[in-house]
């Protein structure tokens, strides 16, 4: 541990990686908690899948074509926003009838769409591997941009619509008969969900992207069962997370991603025995 502190004052990929951590948790605190809160986890993994097939699309674009203009960001984003309204509306309005099928099919498609156009482009394995588990060490100065534009716009658009967000989460119908905008601060809520998705992906990849994202407000939801407290925790839990899983992983030369989602469900299932551990010692 003090050798990777001492690192982090000399080196500044390291000291990217401490930023981008923080950011995470800002991020984590509000959209993860919310998506726990709106038990919509399943939601945040499809999106993460299909991001791969913006990414891939973009990158066999600038290959194919010499479509530089969209980059392998820009794809994620239009693909998670595309996901995100997909699901919105077929939580609504299935054509299967059965939301949990969209999502399993998008999930799927997504992935296989994004395989399909990386492996058209040379070089694309190494690349792919980055994709998928990320590495919070190669943060660029310019997803720390997106990650703190993001985290206050969602700060902002959370404090504005606060009633109505909590309408939604606890009191759907009630909210809908009383004429607050259900579906379109539902659509509001994914997006938010599917960008986050995108950002953090950067730091855990794809495939571990939903870890991140639930497990501090799973953790934190053992702890407090309000809301705000909820989100506050969250946000501190992810940081401990984040940066301890950086910090285990530094000196054996471990692959992050996968540190920081270990380290987590560790502390996930270490709060939720000490909590079974007092509810049967603690007398009613």
């Amino acid at each position: 541990m003090s050798e990777f502190a001492s690192a982090c004052l000399s080196y500044p990929f390291l000291q990217r990686a401490v930023a981008a951590a923080l950011l995470s948790s800002v991020l984590c605190a509000m959209v993860g908690t919310l998506a726990v809160v709106r038990r919509s986890t399943y939601v945040a993994g499809a999106v993460s899948h299909s991001v791969l097939a913006g990414i891939g699309f973009a990158r066999y674009a600038a290959y194919a074509w010499g479509l530089t203009l969209l980059t392998p960001t820009g794809g994620a984003f239009v693909a998670a926003a595309l996901a995100a309204g997909i699901l919105s509306w077929s939580s609504r309005r299935s054509a299967t009838g059965r939301p949990d099928t969209t999502l399993s099919i998008l999930w799927t498609v997504g992935m296989a769409a994004g395989l399909a156009f990386m492996n058209a482009v040379p070089g694309y394995q190494e690349d792919l591997m980055g994709y998928l588990f990320g590495n919070i060490l190669l943060v660029t100065p310019g997803d720390l941009a997106w990650m703190g534009a993001l985290a206050l716009a969602a700060a902002a658009g959370l404090s504005l619509l606060w009633r109505h967000v909590m309408a939604v989460c606890f009191q759907r119908e009630l909210a809908r008969v009383r004429g607050v905008p259900t579906r379109a601060v539902d659509l509001l809520l994914s997006l938010l969900e599917a960008f986050s998705v995108v950002l953090l992906s950067r730091i855990v990849g794809i495939v571990l992207v939903i870890a991140l994202l639930v497990l501090p407000a799973a953790t934190a939801g053992l702890l407090s069962r309000r809301l705000v407290p909820m989100m506050a925790l969250a946000g501190l839990l992810c940081a401990f997370t984040t940066l301890g899983g950086l910090a285990i992983a530094y000196a054996p030369d471990w692959p992050p991603g996968p540190c920081i989602v270990l380290f987590g469900a560790f502390v996930y299932l270490l709060v939720a025995a000490a909590r079974r551990i007092l509810r049967r010692t603690t007398p009613p």
